[in-house]
């Protein structure tokens, strides 16, 4: 009981973490709504994943020595799958509706919650996730090839993301990995950064400080942090969070209209998160098969140091 109580307070904290790094996100995207026309959506997304790495970094400090191949690869990983899902959601937005792409780019962690649950209420909590997130976003729109690939390009980046989250979270360089990770993401950004740093009025730059460490350097920490926590099966189904928050703050802060469907939807990701919660309670392994992602070793790798 005690065991199960305790998995149970580390999911509720999950919960909270994703909900805090939801909220970062929601309230950061307002934000930078007015620097779209001006900077460019990929160079606002660049600007900010910038700053965020440089946060990072002066708060986490991480140590570049010590760190085994395998880490070093799951960073890099990470920070690919970070720079990949925005760029890739930025993409699919400019072309179909936000809705449709909100929810195909849900796929991705939700399949992940799917493949890595070992019940079938498990699997059924990540599918009732996925209904909440369709009705909270609704569907619609022509049809446009380019910015469905476009969309399942972020989804596939996003489940990716899931995965490196927990393992990432749970290696032995610990949380100061995400900063790494922010750190190799901004590089790879840089294209888009570079051509716009020039146009941004000073008044923007606290705009885009405040913006990147809300939605970015929080949001990419509380995530890793709540799959250190429990697993990528976990948070794959939390991640539903972000368009219930979305609608709450749109509709509370920005005055939009919220729809009965719509709060069907939030209804059911909440009773999806409350499931999952109370299913990692009632959770008696000691292992849980999808907390982790192994990737391979080296020939010369110390099979003790390996990520089990």
């Amino acid at each position: 009981m005690i065991q199960a109580n305790g998995t149970r307070n580390e999911a509720l904290r999950a919960v909270l973490l994703v909900m805090a790094g939801s909220i970062g996100v929601q309230v950061s995207a307002a934000l930078a709504l007015g620097l779209f026309d001006s900077i460019g959506v990929l160079g606002t997304s660049a600007l900010r994943m910038i700053i965020a790495s440089i946060a990072l970094c002066a708060l986490l400090r991480p140590k570049l020595r010590g760190r085994s191949k395998e880490e070093w690869i799951g960073i890099g990983v990470y920070g690919v799958s970070m720079a990949m899902m925005n760029i890739f959601l930025y993409l699919a937005i400019d072309r179909i509706p936000l809705g449709v792409a909100t929810t195909i780019d849900f796929l991705g962690p939700c399949a992940v919650a799917l493949a890595a649950s070992r019940r079938v209420r498990e699997a059924g909590l990540a599918v009732i996730a996925l209904i909440g997130v369709v009705l909270i976003v609704g569907l619609g729109g022509e049809f446009d090839l380019i910015g469905y690939l476009f969309a399942l390009g972020a989804a596939v980046s996003f489940g990716l993301y899931t995965l490196l989250a927990a393992h990432v979270g749970k290696s032995e360089g610990g949380m100061s990995g995400v900063a790494l990770s922010v750190a190799f993401s901004a590089v790879l950004t840089l294209p888009f950064a570079v051509p716009v740093v020039g146009s941004v009025q000073p008044a923007q730059w606290g705009i885009l400080i405040v913006s990147a460490l809300l939605g970015m350097a929080l949001a990419f920490f509380v995530d890793t942090l709540a799959a250190r926590l429990t697993s990528a099966r976990v948070v794959g189904v939390l991640f539903a969070f972000d368009p219930v928050i979305g609608t709450l703050i749109g509709y509370f802060w920005l005055g939009q209209t919220l729809t009965p469907l719509a709060v069907c939807g939030i209804v059911l990701v909440v009773g999806a998160g409350a499931g999952i919660v109370w299913l990692a309670g009632a959770r008696a392994a000691p292992q849980d098969p999808g907390e982790l992602v192994t990737l391979p070793l080296s020939a010369d790798s110390d099979p003790g140091k390996a990520t089990p």
